[in-house]
């Protein structure tokens, strides 16, 4: 299967709480010029429980039952894996009972709406996400609480994963607006909303405290009139073609999704 070698990866939500104070990313401010242009009602769908189908993995609404097994052996018990929730607003947890009753918990929800990715060559579940802030009316919505368990990351079904749900919000649902948000001091994380072609929008200081800890959120958006052009990066980097046989991308999609002012 291909896998990401270089450092254009998506990791997931993960960083390290005993780091935080030192940790710093710089972001460029990429403005857009403001606009009063009239906008047409919206046709004010919302993301619908059902299960999304990619080359690489396909995303299923999370259930407990089916899922939660699969996602606990692919975040806990293994060296460095505590590190996947540094980010996170729950976990890790102590033992398979409080880790279902969490996942028993996202899954009743509907904002945030929470899918379960399976990594379709070997049928398991390595991973999850959701939409939340879902606004049908707006069009606006965000994708988050990225968890991506040690098998999925660095692989192209972490990246194939986040393009169905992007597709899904801005293409079938025709959203206006797409959010990532994240803290401030999460490096990997905001690289990935770059290379995924987010542009960021500044951060809100002291926004949240999670975990104990206070939150700067760097706040990022893709909007619809730029996602035809993101879209098609993703479909050819996704290609089997972009992968030579021992699975080396030929083309980084950070390269393809370079803002086309720099």
């Amino acid at each position: 299967m291909p896998r990401e070698y270089h450092a254009d990866t998506i990791d997931g939500e993960q960083g390290s709480e005993g780091v935080m104070a030192t940790v710093h990313y710089e972001d460029r401010m990429r403005t857009r010029p403001p606009s009063g242009e009239p906008v047409s009602p919206m046709r004010g769908l919302s993301p619908e429980r059902t299960v999304l189908h990619g080359d690489y993995c396909t995303l299923e609404t999370l259930d407990p039952a089916r899922h939660a097994g699969d996602l606990f052996a692919a975040s806990h018990g293994q060296p460095g894996q505590q590190r996947l929730w540094d980010y996170l607003p729950a976990g890790p947890f102590p033992d398979f009972s409080s880790f279902t009753q969490w996942v028993t918990e996202c899954a009743a929800s509907s904002d945030p709406l929470f899918y379960a990715i399976r990594d379709r060559t070997t049928g398991r579940t390595t991973g999850m996400a959701s939409y939340l802030n879902i606004h049908p009316g707006a069009g606006s919505i965000e994708i988050g609480h990225i968890m991506f368990g040690s098998p999925l990351q660095k692989t192209p079904a972490a990246t194939e994963a986040l393009f169905l749900l992007m597709d899904y919000a801005m293409t079938e649902l025709s959203y206006r607006r797409l959010e990532w948000k994240c803290n401030a001091l999460n490096a990997p994380s905001r690289k990935a909303a770059n290379r995924l072609g987010f542009r960021y929008e500044g951060t809100f200081y002291q926004h949240l405290i999670v975990k104990g800890h206070n939150r700067d959120t760097a706040w990022y958006s893709i909007l619809d009139r730029e996602w035809p052009r993101l879209r098609a990066n993703f479909e050819q980097w996704l290609a089997a073609e972009n992968f030579d046989r021992h699975g080396w991308q030929r083309v980084q999609l950070s390269e393809l999704n370079k803002p086309r002012d720099e």
